[in-house]
């Protein structure tokens, strides 16, 4: 296993944190937080790279909000300068560690996604039910309270396999140690941050491990903290359920949501990533599509309130009718267009 030394000038230098900032601030530019900071940008840049390179950065406290995605989530959203210092570290962390994780991996990767995650889950069942003529059953799992649960000490310790740098890993400690679920000091990842989404890739890495080469699960898929295993018995999934739970426990410090625990038949759809995958169709979930057009009237109330312009109520239209292109929903993309698009 090759290891990575001297990468604390690749996060640090002037000229990683100058890229780092043309990532960050897509999408961003108009915001008053970043205007500030652009404002002397400079000046902010060079004194953000003296600090990490004396090993006197200290990150800042975050802010908070909560969003509805469906469900309520707690967000945290540090600093535009931390912000900056995640970008930097997370490019660097992407690079080195994405060659080491499995290819059913779909979450936080270039090339990957929900829609590369549906269709990978749709082509499985395919092979696995021999196109439909044999059985096919799934078992759906999501770890319980994922973010807040991640063990600090064993994401340090996953991160040190590989990177050979005490500065390096200064900065990544740093960065980790900066946020504790309120309670349980020494967890969690903040929902918000950059960061986040590597980590969580290199913690479950772990995971995908244990049930690709040592539980031989030839048909398996992950999102984040939802993921999904095929076979054609039902008893084969049953059986490894138990010790999927076990490792969890011991080599992890987490558990599975008992309530989110689902074992079922192809036919009667495996629900993952938005949609509802069936054999020869393929469904949008019904909270999905709930949440969907509750969007879209709240937009359409917005822009008769002269609160958005008629192109900004146009690109949401686009991009849901996008989103129901990677499902059967004919009659739901034309019931959006005939209520919602004039263009």
């Amino acid at each position: 296993m090759r290891k990575f030394a001297n990468l604390f000038e690749e996060m640090t230098s002037a000229e990683r944190l100058f890229e780092a900032w043309n990532l960050f601030r897509k999408g961003k530019r108009k915001r008053a937080d970043v205007l500030a900071f652009e404002r002397h940008l400079e000046k902010n840049i060079f004194r953000l790279s003296r600090d990490l390179k004396a090993l006197c950065y200290q990150h800042s406290p975050y802010g908070s909000f909560f969003i509805q995605d469906p469900k309520v989530r707690h967000i945290r959203k540090a600093s535009v300068r931390d912000r900056l210092v995640h970008q930097a570290v997370y490019s660097v962390l992407t690079h080195i560690f994405d060659p080491r994780f499995i290819h059913e991996l779909y979450s936080s990767r270039l090339g990957k996604g929900t829609h590369a995650g549906v269709n990978a889950l749709a082509c499985m069942t395919r092979k696995v039910s021999k196109n439909y003529t044999r059985e096919c059953w799934a078992l759906k799992c999501d770890v319980r309270k994922f973010y807040d649960s991640v063990d600090h000490k064993r994401l340090t310790e996953f991160l040190a396999r590989i990177i050979k740098d005490d500065s390096a890993m200064w900065q990544l400690k740093t960065i980790i140690e900066s946020f504790h679920c309120e309670g349980t000091p020494g967890k969690g990842v903040p929902i918000g941050n950059l960061t986040s989404q590597v980590f969580t890739n290199v913690y479950l890495n772990e995971l995908d491990q244990f049930i690709k080469n040592t539980l031989r699960i030839k048909h398996y898929a992950r999102f984040a903290d939802d993921f999904v295993l095929l076979s054609e018995r039902k008893g084969d999934l049953e059986a490894v359920l138990p010790r999927i739970q076990a490792f969890l426990i011991e080599h992890l410090q987490l558990e599975l949501h008992p309530k989110k625990i689902i074992l079922k038949p192809l036919h009667q759809g495996i629900d993952f990533l938005g949609y509802v995958t069936l054999p020869h169709h393929r469904a949008l979930r019904t909270t999905t599509k709930r949440r969907m057009l509750r969007k879209m009237s709240q937009r359409h109330g917005a822009y008769f309130d002269g609160d958005i312009t008629d192109d900004s109520l146009n690109q949401t239209v686009q991009s849901y009718l996008g989103m129901l292109t990677h499902a059967d929903c004919h009659r739901l993309s034309e019931h959006i267009k005939n209520q919602f698009c004039w263009k």
